[in-house]
């Protein structure tokens, strides 16, 4: 990583952190490891410094809610792949009934996707 101000890392890691952004909007997975990769050499970097200027406390502030916007993105398409994977293992056959009206298990496995070829 090249030498430079705080200023400059600061304002890299912002455009780091929103390229990541829209590496993950679509589908660039190779990008995105980059853009982590940059990220983390960047942090490591300003991990150092202890105090920043009152001209970067903005563009820190704006790091901060650029970062947790990427965290929001991340963790609720987590969360919609998640529920999209316990979907399709659900079982899609109801449960039948016998004659006498009590439930009867099923002979066919029912899942979408059952893990079987």
């Amino acid at each position: 990583m090249d030498t430079g101000t705080t200023h400059d890392y600061l304002v890299r890691l912002r455009d780091v952190i929103l390229h990541e952004r829209e590496c993950a909007k679509i589908l660039d997975m190779q990008g995105m490891i980059e853009a982590m990769h940059t990220k983390e050499e960047i942090v490591k970097v300003l991990a150092h410094i202890k105090v920043i200027d009152e001209q970067d406390k903005p563009i820190a502030a704006q790091i901060r809610y650029e970062n947790r916007r990427n965290a929001f993105l991340f963790k609720s398409t987590l969360g919609w792949i998640r529920q999209t994977m316990e979907f399709f293992g659900q079982k899609t056959v109801t449960s039948t009934y016998s004659a006498h009206g009590n439930t009867v298990a099923s002979q066919v496995n029912g899942r979408l996707l059952s893990g079987r070829i």
